[in-house]
């Protein structure tokens, strides 16, 4: 089993009041599977997780074999209601999932630097990338770059844009082909596409000037992945911007005409970030799945089966469809740490000047 260090909770009480209201907003949302155990009754795992259920049952699968007398209750949340159920049922003493696996890097961090994620290390953990473990509390376990897609047919005969630089000039040239068929996430509604903006600013000065442009050629913003990659899949978009790799690596294999580039300027990456709550009921079960993901067969199922690339360097490092996605050997890749960092995504303050700027220099000022 891995190591569970003993640490004071950092958290203020919750009126009961309030408490009580975040208790049932969250379980009025959640989606709850139970995965019996497969040799009767015994232990119970509880998951709390923004990943599908179809894709976390292969993952639950494999640990149960491993472990045949854990039940597996698995709750499918909004990423924000993840935090506040975690947070609110802490509060309220009555204890909360015994793992928690989540898309906002930004809200699991907070999660553990507030004090409501215990320390664990796994037999992993020595190995584990410096930028992908904030002190043995939260874990990145994914690694997913964001990338280019592309609708292959509106590129016969010559090379889609391969970097920012390819990009503005593409819009440069051919105005009519890119007029309005430019997609990207809408940051304001997007956790992930303003986390992307927001590492952008931080990684190439001349975003802003690529903004402008796409702005120019009546950029079109969508809320998630699919609304986006459907489209371009389509050919009603030519080019996506800053797109998920793991969604759109997984709709280019089911769709022909959809192509994926990983930009060779500089390539940000996202993970998902797995932890063991502070209250969990079960906190050795909790710290044996978050062992089982951090392991390489979890990694080599996170990589394989779910297409989510691996963090795990000796997954990560494969290239092929055992690494999720393309070989990454040769490109820039700018991982998000998983650090206190994250937390400034967080301010309202930044984050109002930063869809500010995004929405003005979109609009050409």
């Amino acid at each position: 089993m891995a190591s569970l260090p003993i640490m004071r909770p950092l958290f203020r009480p919750l009126p009961a009041l309030a408490a009580a209201l975040l208790l049932w907003a969250g379980a009025a949302s959640a989606q709850m599977t139970l995965f019996s155990a497969p040799a009767g009754k015994g232990r119970e795992l509880t998951v709390y997780s923004s990943l599908d259920d179809d894709l976390a049952a292969p993952l639950i699968a494999a640990f149960q074999s491993r472990n045949p007398d854990v039940a597996v209750r698995y709750e499918n949340l909004l990423t924000t209601e993840l935090h506040d159920r975690i947070v609110a049922e802490t509060q309220a003493g009555r204890g909360t999932a015994d793992f928690a696996f989540s898309s906002a890097m930004d809200l699991q961090v907070k999660l553990a630097n507030d004090g409501f994620a215990r320390p664990v290390q796994t037999p992993d953990t020595p190995g584990w990338p410096g930028w992908a473990n904030w002190r043995d509390t939260a874990y990145a376990l994914t690694f997913e770059p964001a990338v280019f897609a592309y609708h292959k047919p509106s590129f016969a005969g010559r090379e889609p844009p391969a970097t920012r630089a390819d990009l503005m000039r593409w819009m440069a040239e051919h105005p009519a082909q890119a007029q309005g068929r430019i997609g990207t996430y809408d940051v304001a509604r997007s956790g992930v596409g303003y986390l992307f903006l927001a590492r952008d600013q931080e990684l190439y000065p001349g975003i802003w000037s690529v903004v402008q442009a796409m702005g120019r050629a009546g950029v079109q913003q969508f809320p998630t992945s699919a609304a986006l990659l459907e489209r371009i899949a389509d050919g009603r978009l030519a080019v996506g911007y800053n797109l998920l790799g793991s969604y759109a690596s997984d709709w280019a294999r089911r769709h022909p005409d959809l192509g994926v580039i990983l930009p060779r300027d500089f390539t940000v990456v996202v993970s998902r970030v797995g932890l063991v709550p502070m209250a969990a009921r079960q906190p050795g079960l909790g710290a044996d799945f978050l062992a089982f993901l951090m392991s390489p067969e979890g990694q080599g199922l996170l990589s394989r089966t779910l297409r989510l690339s691996a963090v795990s360097l000796e997954v990560a490092g494969q290239p092929g469809p055992a690494g999720g996605m393309q070989d990454l050997a040769g490109l820039r890749l700018k991982p998000v740490p998983v650090s206190p960092g994250l937390l400034a995504y967080l301010d309202r303050a930044t984050r109002a000047r930063l869809l500010a700027r995004w929405n003005k220099a979109l609009a050409g000022e």
